[in-house]
């Protein structure tokens, strides 16, 4: 968990407030739920690894003797901090769903813990950016999410971004062509997952040490090593060329009419199948999805359909799917100016400056659109003024005693 100076702050607050104005024009609306949720909601197996990652609350008033005789953590809390904004967004909608649009398109900014390792690009404390439409089974949900987050890119600087694609009934369809039983399915998209990281000897040797189906692992490592890099636009030829016999048509069809929508919204379609993207979340049911980047090797954000969750709390299924933009990621990578045309200055005052006067400066320039700070002036101004410009601030004016007019100098 971090603290922000003033210039970082100001910093990560005009990138949010890119990312919060695209996603509006796009027709989403934001959303604010509590940082807490029932112990039970977090714990229901639909955080995958992150519900190890939680930060629990433990129940008030509970006595030394209660506490020393059990090692239950859920005996001893009731609450906890959350760790994603989709499990509070799922709660949310079944608790206001009478008062939503039937289709609901969300939009949360906001804060989320996990009891972290703490690393570059991993924290404790970190800001999530999701947005989620709730109660659209058709295509046009994820093309509507992929769409406003490639705007949102465009606008962040963020050129040559792309969308990694996939759907979660496609692996399932592979690993069934493949061989894997049922019941090793779920271990074994874990291991694939790490694909990236160990590459095709790394995971058919991992798996043979789970004890996987052994002709399953042959047949999967054969496939792996014959697998060519993606070329060429995203199409149905080459969506087919990265599958194995035997995937039903429905899915590729599918992934085809996302890609031709999307190109059809922006005149390019940025979109590459990834037979082995997995997403560690167990709650996907359908399209999945990550944002690449040439200039780092991790990714930007990701999301996917979910149609699953929602039933939990509402008693009936909801179709929905998110994207989540990783905003700490995405921060660093990323330089948004002050909005043009804005103007800070510092206003740097002898010590015998009557506060009348002072003030009256300070009220026309604020009155006028501008930022202001006062700095009594010190005996080296060079250093208030690296400060001031470290700050964000742009010109500076001194002030003595009975002076009326002020003049504006660069501090760049």
């Amino acid at each position: 968990m971090r603290d922000f100076l003033p210039a970082d702050k100001a910093r990560r607050e005009r990138v949010l407030s890119v990312i919060r104005e695209r996603y509006r024009a796009h027709g989403f609306d934001e959303i604010e739920t509590p940082v807490m949720e029932e112990y039970g909601r977090l714990h229901a197996g639909m955080g995958g690894d992150n519900e190890k990652l939680a930060f629990n609350i433990m129940k008030r008033g509970i006595s030394a003797d209660a506490l020393a005789a059990t090692s239950d953590p859920a005996d001893l809390a009731d609450l906890g901090l959350r760790y994603d904004l989709t499990v509070p967004l799922s709660r949310f909608y079944a608790s206001h769903r009478a008062e939503l649009p039937t289709v609901f398109r969300a939009l949360q900014i906001a804060p989320v813990w996990r009891a972290e390792r703490p690393q570059k690009g991993r924290y404790r404390q970190f800001m999530q950016c999701d947005i989620d439409i709730m109660n659209d089974a058709s295509s046009r949900a994820e093309v509507e999410l992929i769409t406003a987050t490639l705007d949102v890119l465009d606008a962040l600087g963020l050129a040559g971004a792309h969308v990694r694609i996939n759907d979660r009934r496609a692996l399932d369809a592979m690993l069934d062509v493949f061989g894997f039983p049922e019941a090793e399915r779920p271990g074994v998209l874990i291991t694939i997952d790490k694909l990236d990281k160990v590459g095709p000897a790394g995971v058919a040797a991992e798996l043979r040490e789970r004890g996987a189906a052994h002709a399953a692992v042959d047949a999967l490592e054969a496939f792996l090593a014959g697998l060519e890099a993606p070329v060429g636009t995203f199409g149905p030829e080459q969506i087919r060329a990265r599958l194995p016999e035997g995937i039903p048509g429905e899915i590729v069809d599918h992934l085809v009419g996302v890609g031709e929508a999307v190109s059809a919204a922006r005149g390019d379609a940025p979109l590459v199948f990834d037979p082995f993207l997995v997403r560690g979340m167990g709650y996907y049911t359908g399209t999945i999805f990550e944002i690449a980047h040439p200039d780092v090797a991790y990714s930007l954000g990701g999301g996917g359909r979910y149609d699953g969750m929602i039933g939990r709390f509402l008693g009936q299924d909801v179709p929905a799917v998110g994207f989540s933009i990783g905003f700490e990621r995405i921060v660093d990578l990323v330089e948004i100016a002050e909005t043009e045309g804005s103007r800070s200055v510092v206003l740097v005052h002898d010590k015998d400056v009557p506060v009348a006067q002072l003030l009256a400066h300070k009220a026309r320039l604020v009155s006028d659109g501008a930022r202001v700070r006062l700095e009594r002036r010190p005996r080296n101004l060079k250093g208030v003024l690296e400060r001031a410009e470290a700050d964000g601030y742009t010109s500076f004016a001194t002030v003595a005693a009975g002076q009326h007019d002020l003049d504006f100098k660069p501090l760049r």
